[in-house]
């Protein structure tokens, strides 16, 4: 009988590209680097390390974070953090680097718009408005709308004094953190909605109300809402409309800052399911509005210093006398590990099998948190080492 013929094994993928985080930093024409993913996932921690390596590699950084909660102060050894950049002391600024870290404040961002863009007797009158104070305040999309005006006024500044010549950004968890690239249109639909027409009283310009059939929508609406309310509302409309076509206009720029060669994306997870599936959307709208995507950077993974396989360490914990207990226990653990090791290299070989272009570099996880300058180089140097 003739021999079956043998079927050739599948070939092995090739290994997904390497996330060179030395090369982004040194790089001149990398201007700003914005980190983003879901929560909890380590983005303030990158965002903090890849600031620090950039600073002492020679690059002149101001790193500002979205995140409200005030990590980066802390990894970075500062008390808090405002809208005001802080330096940051005890770095090694021997390659001629700084760092600055600023977190968002998005009153004060608004405040200082208002302030910059109105007369003095204006900004009073838009500044002591309740709606403005509530918008200013709470409302949906603000934080994005201010990222954007803060970035903006950051990469301004950065270019017109020579202060910085790299920003890192650390922005918000989960999906809201890509919701900066739509602020534009959101601002337009925000402020041509047919709520804000229907509010306003008749004038000129874009704002202005159709005026027929006004003034009975008017009686309406003050009987239902209050008449203090709509005088609020179209003072504040009426003030700001010069203001928020300047936003417009500025937060458009910023946009194609954001998809210019000067500006980079990271995208940090971890080998977990669900933030994978956040790093693929990340990964999937980045791509989608041709914006620069430098790679992924995967935190917490695990490795083992042994080669022994899950199933190989319980064999051998079952064939040692029940006596043997720390010697028992260790096997256990390291089949435990070995399990946790196995699952994440399925998740990152699916992930990169659906993406194989996306560049990735894995970070090790650390037994300790993230609280000072030391573990944050070691951090950078975990996201220079390749796996």
């Amino acid at each position: 009988m003739a021999a079956r013929a043998r079927t050739p094994a599948a070939p092995t993928p090739a290994p997904p590209p390497f996330l060179d985080v030395d090369a982004v930093i040194a790089d001149r024409s990398t201007e700003i680097v914005i980190c983003c993913g879901s929560g909890g996932v380590g983005k303030t921690t990158t965002s903090a390390a890849l600031a620090l390596r950039a600073a002492e590699a020679g690059r002149k950084v101001v790193v500002l974070t979205i995140d409200p909660a005030r990590r980066l102060a802390q990894s970075l050894g500062l008390g808090e953090l405002d809208n005001t950049p802080r330096p940051v002391t005890g770095i090694d600024t021997a390659a001629g680097g700084s760092l600055d870290a600023m977190m968002l404040d998005m009153k004060r961002t608004f405040d200082d718009v208002v302030l910059a863009h109105s007369t003095p007797d204006r900004a009073q009158e838009i500044l002591s408005n309740p709606f403005y104070v509530a918008l200013s305040s709470s409302f949906a999309g603000t934080q994005e709308y201010m990222a954007m005006e803060k970035l903006g006024q950051l990469h301004r500044q950065a270019r017109a004094a020579g202060r910085w010549d790299l920003i890192v950004v650390d922005t918000p968890p989960a999906r809201s953190a890509l919701d900066f690239l739509d602020a534009p249109e959101h601002l337009s639909s925000l402020l041509d909605g047919r709520f804000i027409r229907l509010l306003l009283a008749p004038a000129r310009g874009p704002l202005r109300l159709m005026s027929v059939g006004f003034t009975l929508v008017s009686t309406v609406m003050n009987k239902v809402v209050g008449g203090q309310l709509i005088k609020d509302l179209q003072t504040f409309v009426a003030a700001c409309e010069a203001l928020f076509g300047g936003f417009r206009t500025r937060a458009q720029e910023t946009y194609r800052l954001l998809s210019s060669r000067h500006t980079t994306f990271v995208v940090v997870a971890t080998p977990q399911r669900d933030a994978l599936r956040e790093a693929a959307y990340f990964v999937d709208r980045l791509t989608e509005e041709q914006m620069p995507l430098a790679g992924l950077v995967i935190n917490r993974t695990h490795v083992s210093g042994l080669d022994v396989s899950a199933e190989r360490a319980l064999s051998l914990a079952e064939d040692l006398p029940d006596e043997v207990v720390v010697e028992v226990e260790a096997l256990r653990r390291h089949a435990d590990l070995m399990r946790v090791v196995e699952s994440e290299q399925q998740l990152l070989h699916r992930f990169s099998g659906a993406r194989p272009q996306v560049p990735r570099t894995l970070v090790e996880t650390l037994p300790t948190d993230v609280t000072d300058a030391a573990t944050l180089r070691r951090v950078g140097d975990l996201l220079a080492e390749r796996d």
